[in-house]
C-alpha cells in the first residue's frame, strides 16, 4: 500500500493541475471568510486604508469586475506562454523533459494565483446587494485590490522565470539536482569494502532451499514497470514459505503475458496468491523516478543526444551533460548498491530481484552519448576526461572494469573517424591517462 501511495503521490506531484486547484479552493475559502467578516463587523475599509474610489455598490461591482476580467485575461496569456515554452523545451531538450517543466512550482503558483483571484472576485461580486438591504463588502474588496497588486508582481516574476527556465544550462542543472536527490534516496549507505554483506553467501543458500516445482505469474497488461511493492511480496513469500525470483526492475517495459515473477517452492497453483503477487507490480504508460534510479540519467542523456543531433549541433550542451553524469557516477562510486536478495525477519531468503549495478549505470550514462558523439572530437575528449575522473574515484575492481570497458570503446570509436594528428594525440593522451588510473587509482588522488 505504501508503494502505491508513493506512486500515486508522484503522479499527482508532477501534474500541472494539483497546486492550482488547491489555490482555487483557498480563494473560495477566503471569499467566504472575508464576506462573513464584512457581515459581522462593520468596517469602512475605504476610509481605514485610504481607498476612496468606490463609494457605493456600483463602484464595488466595477472594481471587482475589472479585477476579475483582467485576471482571467492574464491567466489565458500565462497559459499560452507556458504552452509555447513547453513546445520549445520539447523540441530542444526532448518530450520527456516536459515532466520537469510541469513539476516547476513557479509556473503552477503563477497560474493558480491568477485563477484563484478571478474566482475570489466572482464570489465576492455575487454577495453585493442593492435591492432590499444594501450590503457593501468593503474589506473583501480591499483584499481583492491587494491581490491585484500582488498579481502584478507575480506577472513580472513569471516573465523572468519562464525566460530563464528554458536556458540549456538551467535545464541541465535542474535535471541534475533531481538526479542527485533520487540517488541520495536510492543509495543512502556509504560503500565499505571491508563489509561485503550477506549477499555473497546467498547462492549457496538459494540452491539449498530451491525445490523442483516452479510457478510463474504473468503480467496482466503491457507497460513500464513503475514500482514494485516489495513489502507485499515479502509478506506473501513468508506466509507461504516461498522464494520469489523477479527478472525485472523498475523502468523496464513488460509485455502482456510475460513472466513478472517466478515462484519457487510452490506445491500447487494458487490463483489468489498469483493475483496478490501480480498486484504488487505497478505498470504504467511511462517511466517514473519512484524506484527507477536511471530515470534522471536518461533525461540528461536525452538532452545530450538532442544537442548532438545535426539539427541542433550544440556540443557545449552535450559536454555539460557529460560533466553532470560524471559527477553523479562519482557519487555512486562511494555508495553501497542495494542487494538483490531480500530476507524475512528470520533470515530466510525470500526474494531474488534484479537490481541496478555500477556497470549498468555507467552504460546507461555514456553508451548512447559515445555512439552519437563519435564524430565530435570535443565530446570524445570530454568522455575520456570523465573516465579519468571516475577512475580516480573508483573503489573496487567492478567499477574499474566498467570504466575500462567504456574507455576502450570510446578509444576504438575514435578510430572510425578521420582525426587530425594533434586531435589524435589529445585522444591518445587522455586514453593513456585513464589506463594509468585504472591500474593505479591512487595515482590521481
Amino acid at each position: 500500500m505504501k508503494t502505491r501511495l508513493s506512486n500515486l503521490w508522484e503522479s499527482i506531484r508532477t501534474s500541472f493541475w494539483f497546486l492550482p486547484a488547491l489555490m482555487v479552493v483557498l480563494g473560495i475559502i477566503l471569499s467566504f471568510f472575508f464576506v462573513e467578516i464584512d457581515r459581522r463587523v462593520k468596517i469602512d475599509a475605504y476610509r481605514v486604508f485610504g481607498f476612496t474610489y468606490a463609494v457605493g455598490p456600483e463602484g464595488i461591482r466595477s472594481v471587482l469586475s475589472v479585477i476579475a476580467g483582467s485576471m482571467i485575461t492574464v491567466a489565458g496569456v500565462v497559459f499560452s506562454i507556458t504552452v509555447v515554452a513547453l513546445t520549445l523545451a520539447s523540441n530542444q531538450f526532448g518530450p520527456r523533459l516536459l515532466r520537469n517543466f510541469m513539476l516547476d512550482k513557479g509556473n503552477q503558483v503563477v497560474l493558480g494565483t491568477f485563477i484563484s483571484t478571478y474566482i475570489y472576485c466572482l464570489l465576492v461580486l455575487q454577495s453585493v446587494r442593492t435591492e432590499d438591504r444594501v450590503f457593501m463588502p468593503s474589506l473583501s474588496v480591499t483584499f481583492a485590490v491587494v491581490l491585484a497588486l500582488i498579481n502584478v508582481g507575480i506577472l513580472i516574476y513569471f516573465i523572468h522565470h519562464i525566460s530563464t527556465s528554458i536556458q540549456a544550462d538551467r535545464v541541465i542543472a535542474l535535471v541534475y539536482y533531481d538526479l542527485e536527490m533520487h540517488l541520495r534516496r536510492f543509495f543512502p549507505e556509504e560503500f565499505n569494502p571491508e563489509s561485503p554483506g550477506r549477499e555473497q553467501s546467498e547462492p549457496e543458500l538459494h540452491l539449498k532451499t530451491a525445490r523442483c516445482r516452479e510457478c510463474r505469474v504473468a503480467a496482466p497488461k503491457a507497460g513500464y514497470l513503475q514500482a514494485i511493492d516489495r513489502d507485499t511480496l515479502l509478506e506473501s513469500a513468508r506466509k507461504k514459505d516461498l522464494v520469489l525470483n523477479i527478472p525485472w526492475r523498475p523502468g523496464e517495459f513488460i509485455v502482456e503475458g510475460s513472466t513478472i515473477v517466478k515462484v519457487e517452492n510452490c506445491e500447487k497453483r494458487d490463483e489468489g496468491l498469483e493475483k496478490r503477487l501480480a498486484e504488487a507490480f505497478i505498470l504504467g504508460e511511462q517511466r517514473t523516478p519512484v524506484q527507477d534510479p536511471e530515470f534522471a540519467i536518461h533525461q540528461l542523456v536525452e538532452v545530450a543526444l538532442r544537442a548532438l543531433s545535426p539539427g541542433i549541433n550544440d556540443p557545449f550542451t552535450a559536454i555539460a551533460c557529460i560533466d553532470r553524469l560524471c559527477s553523479a557516477l562519482c557519487y555512486l562510486s562511494g555508495r553501497k548498491f542495494p542487494s538483490p536478495y531480500l530476507y524475512d525477519d528470520k533470515g530466510i531468503l525470500r526474494i531474488r530481484a534484479k537490481t541496478v549495478t555500477f556497470s549498468g549505470m555507467t552504460s546507461a550514462a555514456f553508451d548512447q552519448i559515445r555512439q552519437y558523439g563519435r564524430p565530435t572530437v570535443a565530446v570524445t575528449i570530454r568522455l575520456l576526461e570523465a573516465m579519468a575522473t571516475l577512475a580516480a574515484h573508483s573503489r573496487n575492481s567492478e567499477q574499474r572494469r566498467a570504466i575500462l570497458r567504456q574507455t576502450e570503446m570510446i578509444e576504438k570509436a575514435s578510430h572510425r573517424v578521420h582525426l587530425e594528428e594533434y586531435d589524435r594525440k589529445d585522444v591518445l593522451q587522455r586514453y593513456r591517462t585513464v589506463l594509468d588510473l585504472v591500474h593505479d587509482p591512487n595515482s590521481g588522488k
